[in-house]
C-alpha cells in the first residue's frame, strides 16, 4: 500500500485536519468529509489558512499550502469521501455511538478491500470494529496531537484483523515522515496508559503537598523528560543500570510496597546478571563494544537538547505560574 491515488479522512476537525494534511504533503489525494459539506468546506479552508502560516513560520515547506489545496479536496458525504479509496482514516469525535454510526456507513461504502483505520486513542479496536463490515480490513491507526508535528503513531490490530494488512498501512504512515510501532488491542493502547499514569502520580504529588504543579512540570522536563526524546524507559534503565532499578523500587516499597512492587523482568535479569549496558546485556541487549559509542551519542543528544532550548527560551505557560 502507498500513498499514490485517493485516500479519505473521515472527520475534518482538528485532528483529522492535521492527518489530512500530512497525507497530502506526503503525495496522497485525499478527500475530507464531516457532519455536513458546508462544516467539511469550512475546515479545508482552515487547513489551508493553517498551512500559510505553518509555512510562513517555516514549520511547513513554502509549497504546503498550495499542495494542501491542490490535494485536499470536499467531499458532500462519507460515502462520496470513500469511493475509490484505498484507505481511510476516521477521525470523529471519540464516542463509541458516534464511531460506530460512522464507520456503519463508510464500511457499507467502501470497497471491502479498502483498509479502514481509527484514530481512537482510548476505545478498543475490537469494540470498534463490531460495526465495520469486513472488519478484517480494519485496524487502529492513532496519531497524536498535533498530526503534522508529532511523529509516532500507534498501529493497532484487533483479534479480526487480517495481519497482511499491517505493513501497508505502516509503509503509509512512513511515508508521511511518521514512525509506526504496533501495538496489541489494550486498553490505553500505549500512549495513554503512561501518559496518564505519569499524569495520577503527578497529581497526587501536588496533592500530598510534596511539590506544586509548575515544579512537577519543572523536574519532569528537565530531568528524565529531558532524555525521553531520544531514549524510551527501557534504554535510559539500561544505561541507569538495572541494579540501581531494582534497588530504588524496594526504596520506594518501604512507603508503596503494591504500587512499586519491582517488575518481574527487571528482578529476572538482575538476578541473572544481566544489569544494563555495564554487563553488556539488559532489556535492549546493546554489545559490549557499542556502549562508549551510546555514551558519547547520549552526551552529544543531551547537549544539543539544551542549546535548542536556551535557543527556544523558556514556553510562556513556565511564566504563568510564577
Amino acid at each position: 500500500m502507498t500513498l499514490t491515488g485517493t485516500h479519505a479522512v473521515i472527520g475534518s476537525g482538528y485532528m483529522g485536519g492535521g492527518i489530512a494534511q500530512v497525507l497530502a504533503l506526503a503525495g496522497a489525494h485525499v478527500r475530507i468529509a464531516d457532519v455536513d459539506p458546508a462544516t467539511t468546506t469550512a475546515n479545508r479552508e482552515r487547513l489551508i489558512a493553517e498551512a500559510k502560516q505553518f509555512a510562513a513560520d517555516r514549520l511547513f515547506p513554502a509549497h504546503a499550502p498550495d499542495t494542501i489545496a491542490e490535494r485536499v479536496t470536499v467531499a458532500a458525504s462519507y460515502e462520496e469521501a470513500v469511493e475509490g479509496a484505498t484507505f481511510v482514516e476516521e477521525a470523529v469525535p471519540e464516542r463509541i455511538e458516534i464511531k460506530h454510526d460512522v464507520l456503519r456507513r463508510v464500511s457499507a461504502a467502501a470497497a471491502p478491500e479498502t483498509v479502514i483505520g481509527s484514530n481512537t486513542s482510548t476505545i478498543l479496536i475490537g469494540r470498534i470494529a463490531e460495526a465495520v463490515q469486513h472488519p478484517e480490513r480494519f485496524l487502529g491507526v492513532h496519531f497524536s496531537n498535533p498530526a503534522p508535528f508529532i511523529p509516532g503513531v500507534e498501529v493497532i490490530a484487533h483479534a479480526g484483523t487480517d495481519e497482511s494488512i499491517v505493513p501497508g498501512v505502516e509503509e503509509i504512515v512512513r511515508a508521511t515522515g511518521k514512525h509506526p510501532a504496533r501495538i496489541s488491542d489494550a486498553d490505553g493502547f500505549v500512549l495513554n496508559r503512561l501518559q496518564y499514569a505519569l499524569f495520577e502520580e503527578a497529581s497526587k504529588l501536588v496533592a500530598e503537598g510534596v511539590a506544586n504543579a509548575e515544579d512537577v512540570d519543572t523536574i519532569v522536563r528537565t530531568t528524565f523528560g529531558f532524555r525521553l526524546p531520544f531514549f524510551g524507559p527501557f534504554a535510559i534503565a539500561d544505561m541507569a543500570g538495572l541494579d540501581v532499578y531494582k534497588f530504588c523500587f524496594e526504596s520506594l516499597q518501604g512507603r508503596w510496597p503494591e504500587r512499586f512492587a519491582t517488575p518481574p523482568a527487571l528482578a529476572e535479569h538482575v538476578e541473572n546478571g544481566r544489569l544494563g549496558t555495564k554487563s553488556g546485556g539488559g532489556f535492549l541487549d546493546v554489545p559490549a563494544d557499542q556502549v562508549p559509542e551510546l555514551v558519547a551519542y547520549r552526551n552529544r543528544a543531551y547537549v544539543r537538547m539544551q542549546q535548542l532550548l536556551d535557543e527556544l527560551g523558556p514556553p510562556p505557560v513556565q511564566e504563568a505560574g510564577r
